[in-house]
């Protein structure tokens, strides 16, 4: 059951360079509860999924854009290459780029950056990007990017079958492809052997009996660690959500590089509980980790929307439209669960992964997210956080706040 350290090592060392389709790249890096925090989008989600069956019965093809879209096709195959920056899990960005590539014939070089990553990257080349689009990723370092002036608008003929319009930034600068819900991961051989029961709420995470065993991403560095913040700060309200996280660093063994690294250290036993996104939890479980459980926090949740993007500048402009397209298309999308990505799907004409459901998630039952405030506020939440834990983002512990 348990695997070897090499197995970890091949994770932790992703691609650091582009990597084109055709190259030499191997590819990447017990629910306790459930949320009663927050409104759902249920609702919205079933309107926007009857209109567009309605659409389909009366003989309209959403997403087809005709001659347009042929154009658009001819243009991006002139252009003949595409780079794209991915943020998801490199196993799901190699298929998918891959899969672009077939289709299309026009040649891809991608690399896999974590979100904040990619958005430090385009704000220093400040209009002249490397790359062309970015593919995953949770978007409050979209939004930053938004606000920064770094995304492209570019309305997408594809975003009809999106299943609500807060799938899309609302000037059409980013659209959602996926949504992934964030809990607790936790090594239920250690807490048995230590005595301890899982935490059931987030709370229950700054008891002293979890001192050391706890992980979560670094927010210099994670989209993830940066979503946790502004959850924490629209739950508690922003200085309740700073004495609690004085209290949670407490138990930090460490803040890892990546929003998915705390959940492959949960079943080797690197650490006892990782804090991240459940798809992540799950993807660990099915490669053998059978000691992993979940835990949605009773006392509410929220959830990513992984997004996709072109860069204001970019080289390929006709090829990154078309990557957006692709992305909102089942040809993209229904890769996912075939490549180690579990998150529930947001387009309405795709196939959901079984496997969320069978462990237990929900893609409903999480609080109502203020992106607005995400965009305006997560650069001053951030630096409010490591204020409250007595550094700032520069000088954080190395040894601690990992960047490698």
């Amino acid at each position: 059951m348990k695997k070897t350290l090499a197995v970890l090592l091949a994770a932790v060392l992703a691609a650091s360079s582009l990597v084109g389709c055709g190259g030499s790249s191997t590819g990447g890096s017990s629910t306790g509860g459930s949320s009663t925090g927050g409104t759902t989008t249920a609702a919205a989600e079933t309107e926007a999924k009857a209109e567009t069956e309605a659409k389909e019965e009366a003989g309209e093809q959403p997403g087809d854009a005709g001659s347009s879209m042929d154009k658009l096709i001819e243009d991006a195959k002139a252009e003949g290459a595409l780079t794209v920056y991915g943020s998801c899990e490199e196993e799901y960005l190699a298929a998918a780029c891959k899969n672009f590539e077939k289709l299309y014939g026009i040649k891809v070089q991608y690399q896999r950056l974590s979100t904040s990553e990619v958005y430090t990257k385009i704000k220093e080349e400040a209009g002249n990007p490397s790359g062309d689009v970015w593919f995953g990723g949770t978007t409050d370092p979209y939004n930053e990017a938004v606000k920064d002036g770094l995304l492209e608008t570019y309305e997408a003929a594809n975003a009809v079958n999106l299943i609500g319009d807060e799938y899309k930034d609302s000037t059409n600068q980013w659209y959602g492809i996926y949504k992934g819900i964030l809990g607790f991961m936790v090594n239920n051989e250690e807490l048995q052997r230590l005595g301890l029961e899982a935490p059931k709420t987030w709370d229950d995470l700054t008891k002293e009996e979890y001192k050391g065993l706890i992980m979560l991403s670094n927010p210099n560095t994670a989209g993830t660690a940066k979503l946790i913040i502004n959850t924490m700060v629209q739950m508690k309200g922003h200085d309740e959500a700073m004495e609690y996280f004085k209290k949670l660093d407490a138990n930090v063994s460490q803040y890892t590089k990546s929003g998915s690294g705390p959940s492959k250290m949960v079943g080797p036993g690197e650490c006892v509980i990782g804090i991240g996104f459940l798809h992540d939890g799950i993807y660990q479980i099915l490669q053998g980790y059978d000691n992993i459980g979940l835990v949605v926090p009773e006392d509410g949740t929220s959830f990513e929307i992984g997004a996709t993007a072109i860069f204001k500048g970019a080289k390929h402009p006709n090829a990154a439209k078309l990557w957006i397209e692709y992305a909102l298309s089942p040809d993209c999308v229904n890769l996912a669960k075939d490549n180690g990505s579990y998150q529930f799907l947001v387009l309405s004409n795709a196939e959901q992964p079984k496997e969320a459901t069978e462990f237990g998630l929900d893609m409903n039952n999480t609080i109502d997210y203020d992106f607005e405030d995400a965009k305006a506020n997560t650069e001053q939440y951030i630096e409010d956080f490591f204020e409250a834990l007595g550094s700032t983002a520069s000088s954080a512990d190395a040894g601690r706040f990992l960047t490698e």
